[in-house]
């Protein structure tokens, strides 16, 4: 079948630039975005992975506006999401949803579902009683569920899976442009994966909506992904379409990451890569390449010198002096800029 995926436009539904996160942890700073710039286009899922604790989920939030940033910019449809306050924020915040990443905490558990899904219209705006019963039972509908048997009960009643359809469909209930899913899956059955990941395709399409997929694994990345941004450290190490980027990786550590995907047949003995450690503490990262510490190709510039994104191949980007295809004379600080 042929790949129809597109890089995105110039003009992206979401615009990331030069972004900064940083919170106080026992009178430290803990730097966990540091200087990133993405872009994600209408119609476009883009997946962001990387280790536990490496900053995505800060990211989504940041994005929210759940976290402020310490510096840069956060452009939804052209509009600057760190610039808005009150009102104006709530009402832009209509448009961009998230789905969390434990879905049964997520849930209040002395609220009926259908009191949970309508919570969000009850903010928006919408009055009518009648009308918020609609719009719940027809999302509820469109992931799945039965209205009938599922507005009047609480979530201990239901399963990891459906309490995950009850989260996705919150999200829709204000009909959004944008979703972030923060590793939607993560907390799920491998069965159960699957379906999420088929009702999220299938309400991408049927919604039109853009999404930003947060995760940890990469092989759920690769199935549900246009394109891949890697991310190590609170830094973007690579960027590219998502075919591309598992057949040919630029930066070692998106190439680590691949050999650690668990190919399911006992016959298969997983690579020998080089032992690489444990992550740096995002307290006091390394200075230079992020990644240095633990990267077989590491030299003094990695110590010195902080790596910009650099076209290495057709829509492809990696931050790395020493990238595993051979980078292009063209150094872009922000690849979206």
């Amino acid at each position: 079948m042929q790949d129809t995926r597109q890089s995105p436009p110039r003009d992206p539904l979401l615009k990331v630039e030069h972004l900064v996160v940083e919170y106080a942890v026992g009178g430290k700073i803990v730097h966990a975005v540091s200087d990133v710039s993405l872009e994600v286009a209408h119609g476009e899922t883009l997946g962001l992975v990387g280790e536990s604790g490496c900053g995505k989920s800060t990211l989504g939030r940041a994005v929210l506006q759940l976290r402020q940033a310490v510096s840069g910019r956060v452009l939804f449809d052209g509009q600057d999401l760190t610039a808005m306050h009150g009102g104006t924020l709530r009402k832009m915040r209509q448009r961009v949803q998230l789905i969390f990443q434990d879905p049964i905490a997520s849930l209040n558990p002395r609220r009926r579902i259908g009191d949970i899904i309508a919570e969000p219209l009850v903010i928006a705006g919408v009055k009518d009683p009648k009308k918020r019963k609609q719009l719940v039972c027809e999302v509820l509908s469109a992931v799945g569920l039965d209205p009938g048997l599922t507005i009047g009960r609480l979530p201990h009643e239901f399963s990891g899976g459906q309490c995950q359809r009850i989260c996705i469909a919150r999200a829709l209930v204000l009909n959004p442009e944008f979703i972030i899913c923060d590793e939607p899956v993560s907390a799920l059955d491998v069965s159960i994966r699957a379906q999420i990941l088929n009702l999220l395709e299938d309400l991408k399409t049927r919604f039109g909506l853009t999404l930003l997929f947060i995760a940890h694994d990469l092989a759920v990345v690769k199935a549900v992904s246009d394109r891949v941004a890697v991310m190590y450290l609170g830094r973007l190490c690579e960027v590219g379409p998502s075919e591309q980027l598992f057949a040919s990786p630029s930066h070692p550590y998106t190439a680590l990451l691949i050999e650690a995907i668990p190919v399911p047949d006992p016959d298969v003995r997983p690579p020998q890569s080089v032992p690489i450690g444990e992550p740096p503490s995002p307290i006091a990262p390394p200075s230079g390449c992020r990644f240095r510490t633990r990267c077989p190709r590491a030299d003094q510039r990695c110590a010195n010198e902080v790596p910009e994104l650099r076209l290495v191949a057709p829509d492809q980007f990696a931050a790395c002096h020493h990238p595993l295809i051979a980078a292009t004379s063209l150094v872009l600080g922000s690849y979206c800029s």
